[in-house]
């Protein structure tokens, strides 16, 4: 099949993810795109926002239109690893050793309040995240696939979190800031809930042979010099700017190159454009940057920083 067959394939998946999603959600189409991206990308996604705002709903309704195995972690201070990762136990009447395997072992998993957990157990979704396989006991054992995280914090609220660390907040593609409803929005949801505030069940739309085969087909969206030469020059210019004290890294840098290319795909074309570029920057690398101790005491924002180099670094043009 000609690449620019797959893509449409790529496209009328995501018009089907969107579609399911939207039966609970009410808009917020830009999020369920970039969640839909990371997936494409096989990466993971953090969830950030106030409370109230549809986090948890988001990630349980994508959950549900991907026909994977579901797991959830409640994150809380007295979490363990082994919550996570699972545990060998002594079986009495086998007279051996089992293994139970924990919530980390389904295909999409939602930690929820991530930021609640000690670092210790936060770090017991490093390798997951990175390797797709998880090591107990000092046997590593493969993790389901696709596989992908979906966490959720709250920024506002600090007593009783543990801030993620720079390693951990690295390993989330995306980072997805919901924002409050747009006025007709909230009506909307007023309406649909107004009777029953339980959240219906929607019925998966794809299955987890299909999404592997839209992986496959994400990287081969053509990205041509130009535009890979614009995802350099903006990584560079976050390393050089007075107000941040460490820039992107290659790691965010192939992060923003891959998730431009399932963006396009989304979209149903076979090539990305600097508006791919420029529309998933703010999403993509300002988790990752730490900003200079004069840029906080101004009140800058990693996300200002990185509107402002959009708005000074040279976009290529087409000839």
């Amino acid at each position: 099949m000609q690449r620019a067959g797959r893509v449409e394939e790529v496209r009328d998946l995501a018009i089907r993810i969107r579609e399911s999603v939207q039966k609970i959600i009410v808009g917020k189409d830009e999020s369920i795109k970039l969640c839909m991206a990371a997936l494409l990308c096989r990466g993971h996604i953090l969830l950030e926002d106030v409370p109230g705002t549809g986090k948890t709903t988001l990630a349980k309704a994508l959950a549900q239109s991907l026909g994977c195995t579901f797991g959830r972690i409640q994150f809380t201070p007295d979490l363990m690893p082994s919550d996570v990762l699972g545990v060998n136990f002594y079986n009495l009447k086998t007279s051996e050793f089992e293994f139970r395997p924990g919530p980390i072992f389904n295909q999409v998993l939602l930690a929820d309040e991530i930021n609640r957990a000690t670092p210790r157990t936060q770090s017991a979704l490093l390798e997951a995240m990175q390797e797709t396989q998880s090591t107990i006991d000092g046997v590593s054992m493969p993790l389901p696939q696709p596989f992908m995280v979906m966490a959720t914090q709250n920024p506002v609220e600090m007593e009783g979190t543990f801030p993620l660390p720079e390693a951990q907040l690295d390993r989330f593609m995306v980072r997805v800031m919901m924002g409050y409803p747009t006025p007709q929005e909230e009506s909307a949801i007023f309406v649909r809930f107004e009777r029953d505030s339980a959240l219906p069940v929607i019925e998966a739309v794809t299955t987890a042979e299909e999404i592997g085969r839209m992986q496959e087909t994400t990287p081969t969206v053509k990205v041509d010099n130009p535009v890979r030469d614009y995802i350099v020059s903006l990584l560079g210019m976050t390393r050089e700017h007075s107000g941040i004290s460490l820039g992107a890294s290659p790691r965010a840098g192939l992060a923003l190159y891959k998730t431009s290319q399932a963006w396009a795909a989304i979209d149903g074309r076979d090539f990305v454009i600097p508006d791919d570029v420029k529309t998933l920057a703010p999403s993509i690398l300002p988790h990752r940057m730490i900003l200079s101790a004069t840029a906080r005491l101004r009140g800058n924002t990693a996300v200002q920083l990185i509107e402002e180099i959009l708005t000074t670094a040279p976009v290529p043009i087409e000839r």
